[in-house]
């Protein structure tokens, strides 16, 4: 806003100086004196033609933080402010001494408890067995009570109650087994969290950008969502500008837009409107006079398409200024200065750029 509101001063110095020159042209009967080139082109750049909405704004891009999901020392930061990441590259890395513990104690946890199985199954077998000779011993006492009728009743109670033990013995036996194979499942599962905990403490970028602020350093001890960079997202690039209710009404989503920036204004950037308000801001709901309404602006996003991104990135970046132009009527035509044009740089080898 400044760069913009320093243009218009210099434009309105330009042509104030123009307007005492052809005064003083007309006094002294002198031929009149043409606008220079230079104040027709600010003109012409200032005051959009019909169909079109001019507003200031400044790129913007999405921030992204890079922040721990354990407490833990931070033993590397391995980016600097200003360079650029891929999608899951290492950015930093925490201690894990703590959790190579723990892992090493998880897994001889894992060991424990698959020998205790294996003890438990031998036991299992062993009861087997047990219970199937109080069955046959049993079911001899009954024979020969029932034949040769010289067994007493009392070894009959005992067979019959070495047999309920030995069943018993057996079902305790096996609920033994069901309790070591589940403390295999917890060991398992431990081990697992462990890694995924040890995995985590590798801090990666979630998406690809450039490191905006360095916010940790090496050595530093940081809780639970401690803060190591912010990046900015370079496939997400936008301009917010602000126009009146007279003119966001005729503002369609996906209406072309151009932006030219204050520190290159020889470049035409092509973008669209990717969102619309749906309100106004800065402005209390209550005042509802005419003259309230007419001051009401709304909020506009003009986003930059990734593909251009790619070939503008040298000179797209974050909290540059610069004049949004957008689009009303889709068959109007856009004015010369505003057709886009590649940078030098980018010139050779690319497919053309949309009208």
């Amino acid at each position: 806003m400044m760069f913009a509101s320093r243009r218009r001063f210099i434009l309105i110095i330009l042509i104030l100086t123009v307007a005492a020159g052809v005064a003083l042209a007309l006094w002294k009967g002198l031929a009149p004196i043409s606008i220079p080139p230079l104040v027709a082109d600010l003109m012409r750049r200032e005051s959009p033609p019909p169909g079109f909405a001019t507003s200031n704004g400044r790129i913007e891009a999405t921030e992204v933080d890079v922040a721990t999901k354990l407490a833990g020392r931070l033993t590397e930061v391995l980016m600097q402010e200003g360079d650029r990441t891929e999608a899951g590259e290492v950015v930093a890395r925490l201690d894990t001494d703590a959790l190579d513990a723990q892992h090493r104690q998880a897994r001889a946890e894992l060991r424990r408890a698959q020998q205790e199985r294996e003890h438990a199954l031998a036991v299992v077998e062993q009861r087997e067995s047990e219970l199937d000779f109080a069955r046959r011993e049993l079911e001899r006492q009954q024979r020969l009570a029932q034949k040769e009728r010289f067994v007493s009743e009392e070894r009959l109670d005992q067979a019959r109650t070495r047999v309920r033990t030995a069943e018993a013995a057996l079902r305790a036996a096996k609920v033994q087994v069901v309790a070591t194979e589940a403390a295999i499942e917890a060991a398992q599962a431990s081990i697992e969290r462990i890694r995924v905990d040890i995995a985590d403490s590798e801090l990666t970028a979630p998406r690809a950008g450039r490191v905006l602020y360095r916010l940790a350093e090496a050595g530093e001890v940081l809780g639970v969502g401690g803060k190591v960079l912010t990046l900015l997202d370079l496939t997400d690039v936008y301009m917010v500008i602000f126009l009146p209710e007279t003119l966001v009404g005729r503002v369609a989503l996906g209406a072309e837009a151009r932006i030219v920036l204050d520190a290159a204004p020889e470049y035409v950037v092509p973008a669209r409107v990717s969102f619309v308000a749906s309100r106004a801001q800065f402005t209390p709901k209550q005042v509802e006079t005419r003259d309230a309404r007419e001051k009401l602006s709304f909020r506009v996003k003009l986003r930059i398409d990734p593909d251009l991104l790619r070939r503008y990135e040298p000179l797209v970046k974050a909290g540059i200024p610069g004049v949004a132009h957008v689009r009303l009527d889709p068959d109007v035509a856009w004015p010369a200065h505003l057709v886009p044009a590649l940078p030098p740089w980018q010139e050779e080898h690319q497919p053309p750029l949309p009208d």
